[in-house]
């Protein structure tokens, strides 16, 4: 994939918290775009990959958009996007990432944003956009319902070995996981293709994605088969890597079932911090034990969880 342009993160007081998936995703791996910076006051003057991963990524953290616009141009480049990195509760956009998008939009960038609030539902912003002939881009918006695909059961044709990364909570990195599979696949001469189930992998540039928690409902099941059967139509690839959302048994963001029943994985890889003892964002919900989540995964599918050390 050709990048479609320089892209700068806003990910104001959010980098160094879970609210910051979306950006660190863009951090470690995008073909869609030339990630440039990342905007965050709390962070600034820091590199994003090693304040990340403790590795130097030369992507550095700016205190405003304006700051980040020059510094990119100090280096001659001009950034065209600008990428909303919070995944914030309910996906709101609040005044803080409104005014961001009014600042883009005066520096001459296009916007995208995976909120579940949509960016052209707020009237100023479509209309300065659209005056300064530039895009305001909502991944989470639902495609038509005639574009949608209910269950067929043609899922069951698919020759691939289909690999479902799902996880023992919400923002513990499935995703993260699932594009190193793919990676280390591929660097071995495998051939492969991710699965992206949300709208970080959609912006990071897996070929074959859907948004699942922007679909309805009654389609779910359809859009998981169909998309796992057009990347084996169209590429048949030796394997096939679902990513997973939320978790089975995440009282705030369940996730998992459909995914298992749908996309009929052969096997699955289940993502664990043994460090965490609380659902994610939920204070005084305890994550229920790994023993019993592995169970729940392996008898709802019948499929085992290939790793089972935690």
């Amino acid at each position: 994939m050709i990048p479609e342009g320089n892209a700068i993160v806003y990910c104001e007081g959010a980098f160094q918290s879970s609210y910051g998936k979306t950006a660190h995703g863009l951090v470690r791996h995008t073909e869609r775009y030339n990630v440039l910076s990342v905007v965050d006051s709390l962070s600034a003057g820091m590199d994003a990959g090693e304040l990340l991963d403790g590795k130097h990524a030369g992507i550095p953290i700016y205190g405003d958009i304006r700051e980040a616009t020059e510094g990119a141009a100090k280096k001659g480049l001009a950034p065209t996007h600008l990428l909303i990195g919070i995944a914030s509760d309910g996906g709101g956009i609040d005044n803080c990432i409104r005014s961001a998008v009014f600042d883009a939009i005066h520096f001459g960038m296009n916007v995208d944003s995976g909120l579940h609030e949509f960016l052209n539902d707020i009237s100023e912003l479509r209309t300065l956009a659209a005056e300064k002939g530039l895009t305001l881009r909502d991944i989470r918006k639902p495609p038509p319902r005639s574009k949608l695909h209910f269950f067929t059961g043609k899922i069951n044709n698919v020759t691939s070995l289909k690999i479902a990364v799902l996880g023992s909570d919400s923002a513990i990195g499935k995703r993260t996981t699932a594009w190193k599979i793919i990676q280390n696949l591929k660097s071995h001469g495998r051939s492969s293709e991710l699965i992206g189930t949300g709208q970080t992998a959609w912006m990071q540039g897996a070929d074959y994605s859907i948004i699942l928690d922007s679909l309805i409902n009654d389609f779910v099941s359809g859009e998981i088969e169909n998309i796992v059967w057009s990347a084996w139509r169209d590429k048949n690839p030796e394997f096939i890597v679902i990513e997973g959302q939320g978790s089975l048994m995440n009282p705030g963001y369940p996730g998992g079932f459909e995914i298992l029943a749908a996309g009929r994985p052969d096997g699955i890889v289940l993502q664990h911090a043994p460090g965490r003892k609380e659902y994610d964002g939920f204070p005084g919900y305890p994550i229920h034990p790994l023993d019993q989540q592995i169970h729940a995964i392996e008898f709802l599918s019948g499929r085992p969880v290939e790793d089972k050390r935690g």
